[in-house]
């Protein structure tokens, strides 16, 4: 982080912020050596991107930059890859708000993941002056280079046990109580999905839970997915399939990063967060294809294909978040390829069964450009998951409809009193944008945060 903002600077780089429409009236306030300099570099209103105006000595005096794009957030969040080692500060005619969110796009931008190579050139840095929520900004770049840095990190080393080292470093640091149950004691204490799909693993599989915050105020649960890779098991992905499956444990790195927000911004919340913790792998001892298991609710599972893990491990998890009958549940969950042939790679596929509170999440996903798009928990769609000899089967024989399905096994698993919101994402960008960089992403974090601090800030 230190990499990208200053606190402070003696001198600092302006970045003049110039819309298309409003370039050849900006040009003709300018000086005759600047309109020089720029017909010399064919730089106007149509003109993409920044040029740098040099000083007569030849330093740096000035960058002028053209916004073109409507989406705040992201309007510089590629250009500080592109300027020269420097401070510099924006010079806008932004509200503030507007000002936060450009802080917040050339920190998204800056991210680096750089655990396994040397550290790349020295960066451009934002000064971030008074007049900056700068606790917010940190804040919540921090977090998503959190995400990415969890779902990037390959998984030989951010297995099961891993997952438990990052949250029980949350624990410390914001005084909360964190617990693992792991391994035969997942039987011992009735989690049976979590252990049947973990158990042929050697990296053993668990249940991480952390609870902070004080007991009187509303109750806030965030589960995620922590698959730390998937073979696919016995019904085994194919190699292309497969090579992403590091990224599986995406909605576990979601829930801990807003787990960090929630609990660094001290919402008023009781909050837990749960993270059933598995790796998927052939074994002599692992689950296949036709077992029934069973589940902390009591309901039985046919496993219909043992690739669709994720929502055994969560109906366990969903069920313990419910016997507490919390004010609200959210699950983060790389669950279904289903999800991205619905809505694509770029957007979180949303399920909720409270009407108003999914309009308040697509509301705020608007403000934050976090897109959040809403499928039906269509009930008629029960019937593809019904089992000849279990209360449910993990998986439809046909893949149409395929995240809705899921979401509705998810669902069985609910107490429908309880307000739930369910997020199948991708966790990982196949393109690089500005700001969002290929590789590990964070996918419906910000929205879900905004909206959970205007409620509970």
């Amino acid at each position: 982080m230190q990499s990208c903002y200053a606190a402070n600077s003696k001198s600092s780089i302006p970045i003049q912020i110039i819309t298309p429409n409003g370039f050849n009236a900006w040009s003709a306030q300018q000086s005759a050596r600047t309109r020089n300099w720029l017909t010399v570099n064919g730089f106007n209103k149509k003109s993409s991107g920044h040029l740098a105006i040099p000083k007569p000595d030849g330093s740096l005096e000035r960058i002028i930059f053209i916004d073109d794009t409507a989406e705040t957030i992201w309007s510089v969040a590629e250009l500080g890859n592109h300027l020269p080692k420097g401070v510099y500060h924006l010079a806008h005619s932004w509200t503030q708000q507007q000002a936060d969110l450009a802080a917040i796009g050339w920190g998204l931008g800056a991210y680096r993941f750089g655990r396994y190579r040397r550290s790349p050139k020295a960066q451009s840095k934002l000064l971030l002056g008074q007049n900056y929520n700068k606790k917010e900004i940190q804040r919540i770049v921090e977090t998503t280079w959190l995400t990415r840095d969890l779902i990037n990190t390959p998984p030989g080393d951010m297995m099961p046990q891993h997952l438990a080292t990052q949250i029980s470093a949350l624990a410390q640091r914001y005084n909360a109580v964190f617990r693992q149950i792991v391994g035969e004691n997942l039987l011992h204490e009735n989690y049976p999905a979590i252990y049947s799909v973990g158990c042929a693993s050697k990296h053993l599989p668990r249940l991480l839970d952390l609870q902070w915050g004080e007991r009187n105020n509303p109750k806030v649960t965030i589960i995620g997915k922590g698959v730390c890779f998937d073979s696919g098991g016995l019904n085994l992905k194919p190699g292309n399939s497969m090579r992403l499956m590091k990224k599986d444990m995406g909605g576990g790195a979601h829930a801990i990063a807003l787990a960090n927000l929630i609990m660094d911004a001290g919402l008023k919340v009781r909050l837990r967060l749960l993270v059933p913790s598995v790796e998927n792998v052939v074994d002599g001892g692992a689950y296949r294809p036709g077992d029934v298991i069973e589940t902390r609710s009591g309901l039985t599972v046919e496993i219909d294909n043992t690739d669709a893990e994720g929502r055994v491990i969560l109906c366990d998890t969903l069920t313990e978040a419910c016997g507490e009958s919390p004010d609200l549940i959210v699950d983060f969950a790389t669950l279904t390829g289903a999800a991205r042939v619905a809505v694509g790679t770029e957007i979180a596929c949303m399920f909720c069964n409270d009407d108003d509170l999914a309009d308040a999440f697509i509301t705020q996903s608007l403000y934050e450009d976090d897109p959040i798009w809403r499928l039906p928990l269509h009930q008629p769609y029960q019937h593809l998951i019904q089992s000849g000899v279990a209360d449910v089967s993990n998986s439809a024989p046909t893949g149409y409809g395929g995240a809705i399905t899921a979401a509705l096994y998810l669902e069985k698993f609910v107490n429908p009193k309880i307000p739930w919101v369910h997020f199948d994402i991708m966790a990982w960008n196949l393109r690089h944008r500005a700001g969002r960089p290929q590789g590990g992403e964070a996918m419906a974090l910000r929205a879900t945060y905004a909206l959970l601090k205007k409620r509970y800030g």
